[in-house]
């Protein structure tokens, strides 16, 4: 009996160990292969490369707005790069807002290897880029956090208020993310690296809030959503009670959920949200 309880134990802090060691491989699923934007119809759309405070070299893709309109930064999430969220961006574009799109670090042509604090710096660079090269005042900028980046444009927004904050597919932290995956590791909260607290930050957060999420999201579900939406805030939250049929990730177009938190149909629809809010939330001095 004594020997199973020994192996059983073995195993267990063998298992331990592994996922700790291989956390950010389990995290982070970065793709290196990426073409230009006008191979995937986005014209107009500069290929930039841009440095991080702690100097590595990051691939961006930006694109000046209308006249008058806001500009996206726009975080993207755990899988892939810029590339599988081209028709997003498209609808984005055909709206009017400006991109700046970052790539972050690991992903795409950007150099280095991903973390929560490079992915934060790595996002200041894109804020940096669009008011010093693009000269966009904070006033006018949007941060959109896709996923695995609604944590870090919650986090960008905490430093700075933008003139809205949208997210899709957010989660409350990392952290308790992976206890709900796995609640058989013991202190697996102690664990994590990379934590992403947005709940523990959103109270920080003044710009209104545009949230978009699938009701049955199996990777980070609805409640989790629903959590950062009743945080206590010192800013309105907007929010329509029409839902739609939309696949929560570009690049899982099997996976169809129906959105509670917005109105919209298509990229376009969810951009024509983002539009509607950012005009309340940006003073009419600002878009003229």
């Amino acid at each position: 009996m004594w020997i199973a309880v020994e192996v059983g134990v073995g195993v267990y802090i063998a298992l331990v160990s592994c996922i700790f060691a291989f956390q950010r491989h389990l995290m982070y699923h970065p793709a290196k292969n990426i073409a230009p934007p006008e191979v995937y119809g986005l014209s107009g759309v500069e290929d930039v490369f841009l440095s991080s405070a702690d100097g590595v070299r990051l691939q961006a893709w930006v694109r000046p707005s209308r006249k008058g309109m806001p500009t996206i930064v726009y975080f993207h999430g755990n899988a892939a790069n810029l590339s599988d969220r081209a028709a997003k961006f498209g609808g984005f574009i055909d709206a009017g807002f400006g991109l700046v799109a970052v790539s972050y670090r690991g992903y795409g042509k950007s150099e280095g290897c991903p973390s929560e604090a490079g992915l934060y710096a790595d996002a200041r660079a894109a804020v940096a880029y669009a008011k010093k090269i693009m000269h966009v005042p904070q006033e006018k900028l949007i941060y959109f956090g896709e996923s695995l980046g609604s944590g870090v444009a919650v986090q960008m927004a905490a430093e700075q208020t933008p003139a809205l904050l949208a997210l899709e597919a957010a989660y409350t932290s990392v952290e308790t993310r992976s206890a709900e995956l796995y609640p058989f590791v013991l202190g697996v909260r102690n664990l994590v690296l990379d934590k992403y607290d947005s709940l523990s930050k959103i109270k920080d957060v003044h710009a209104p809030l545009l949230m978009l999420h699938g009701q049955r999201d199996e990777i980070i579900p609805l409640s989790h959503a629903r959590t950062l939406f009743a945080a206590p805030r010192k800013c309105r939250l907007h929010c329509s009670p029409s839902g739609l049929t939309a696949s929560r990730s570009i690049s899982r177009p099997t996976r169809k959920t129906t959105i509670r938190v917005a109105a919209c149909s298509s990229w376009s629809d969810a951009a024509s949200a983002c539009l509607s809010i950012s005009r309340t939330a940006i003073p009419r001095a600002m878009r003229s």
